[in-house]
């Protein structure tokens, strides 16, 4: 049960984050936007994989400092 309370409260932290960039920088998130419909597949691909790599490195390094 307290794994859920971790996920959720990961899954809210996310949805904050995101919302404070759209109201605080709506005018570059559009443009941020804008210019990742220009990119290609493989591009975002590793994008995308390089964050979950991230994601995943700092979770592991938090769990080793605490």
């Amino acid at each position: 049960m307290e794994n859920i309370v971790y996920i959720g409260t990961a899954f809210a932290l996310i949805f904050i984050i995101e919302g404070l960039l759209y109201a605080l920088f709506p005018n570059q998130m559009r443009r941020m936007m804008a210019q990742i419909l220009l990119l290609h597949t493989h591009q975002l691909k590793i994008m995308g994989i390089s964050m979950v790599i991230m994601g995943v490195s700092l979770v592991y390094l938090v769990n080793l400092l605490t």
